[in-house]
């Protein structure tokens, strides 16, 4: 006959050491085997994927091989809070950068403050960001580059400048500039970029004040957030088979009563759900897409140095690689390994799901930049 630990002749004192030891076994063997978060397999990398360039996923749910990174320096821009080491990307979206850059300063601005592009591997990102998981998000501060250049440490202190009043949602005019606007019909008329994410705002500002040629005001997009800085977002390049792609904007001007809405009380209403908890806190491997793991297991380049792009149109090492997915087991399931509540992530813990066809966007999650 069995004899249960309660039924033993021992003192309770005793009974509830032991009892308080199982149940910190029980939560240790748990521990063990709960799979890892993504963001903190991702944030661990320190150089990207040796492999062809590839965006595997979705911009808020994915990860990039064969990434390259953005010097620190340029003739027109300055890389950001460097600490965070998130000046990669795919090279066409680096390519692009440096374009911008040279073209923008050749218009008359001084030179770009670079923000947040993607880490080395992209994934999700410890802190932050919802998106620039595939190395096709770079985020660009509408502060003018200074005359002189920064130090880091300034670089990891300086403030930016908010261009929008808190209370009234409206651009400060006493800061905003036409060189401004100019900076971001610069950044739109490239064919690569699909949309630009800003304030709403600064989209009002430019639908009230730009004449002419209008067209390129159907890649503004308002969202929260985005008053010190504008989104810049690149298509799915070519190579990259398993790279999810965003729905077209209007062909309008995105001026009317979508943008109305952003200035009615709803879309600033406290969050009903404050403590619920964001996507990049819960996702693991197993809600990225399956190349994603080989993505974490490719080689590291020899340096940081070795896979800059310095627009020079030199190949970077290793860019001809592909990456090899090994497949699961034929025994195993993705269910087994997914955590009861993160298989299906809602459409709502992504801030760049598609807005329903319904006229006017419904709330988001606000998105940390």
């Amino acid at each position: 006959m069995v004899t249960s630990l309660r039924s033993l002749p021992v003192r309770r004192p005793f009974l509830t050491a032991t009892l308080a030891i199982l149940a910190l076994a029980g939560l240790a063997a748990g521990a063990l085997t709960a799979e890892p978060r993504a963001k903190d397999l991702f944030g661990a990398e320190k150089l990207p994927a040796v492999a062809a360039a590839q965006s595997f996923g979705f911009y808020s749910k994915g990860c990039f091989a064969g990434g390259v990174a953005i010097p620190m320096d340029g003739p027109s821009w300055e890389v950001m809070r460097p600490s965070r080491n998130r000046r990669w990307g795919h090279p066409a979206m680096i390519a692009l950068i440096e374009k911008l850059a040279r073209d923008a300063h050749a218009d008359g601005w001084p030179g770009l403050l670079i923000g947040d592009i993607s880490q080395p591997r992209g994934g999700p990102m410890l802190t932050g960001h919802a998106s620039h998981q595939i190395g096709l998000d770079a985020d660009i501060w509408l502060t003018p580059m200074p005359s002189r250049p920064l130090s880091m440490a300034q670089r990891e202190s300086m403030s930016a400048t908010l261009m929008v009043d808190e209370k009234t949602h409206l651009v400060k005019d006493a800061l905003w500039t036409t060189r401004h606007t100019q900076l971001l019909k610069r950044a739109a008329s490239y064919p690569e970029v699909e949309r630009i994410l800003v304030n709403p705002g600064i989209k009002k500002k430019l639908c009230d004040t730009v004449k002419g040629d209008r067209s390129w005001l159907r890649k503004i997009r308002p969202f929260w957030g985005h008053d010190y800085h504008f989104h810049m977002r690149i298509g799915c390049q070519p190579g990259s088979h398993g790279c999810k792609a965003q729905e077209a904007t209007p062909t309008d001007d995105g001026c009317g009563k979508p943008l109305a809405w952003w200035f009615t009380a709803e879309p600033w209403r406290p969050n009903k759900n404050p403590d619920a908890p964001k996507a990049r806190d819960i996702m693991t491997m197993a809600n990225l897409p399956k190349e994603c793991r080989a993505v974490l297991d490719a080689p590291n380049p020899a340096s940081a140095e070795a896979v800059t792009y310095h627009g020079d149109g030199l190949p970077i090492a290793g860019n001809d690689l592909p990456i090899a997915v090994a497949e699961p087991p034929a025994e195993s399931s993705a269910e087994a390994t997914v955590p009861v509540g993160a298989a299906a992530l809602p459409a709502s813990a992504s801030a760049f799901a598609p807005t329903p066809k319904i006229g006017i966007p419904l709330p988001r999650p606000r998105p940390e930049n």
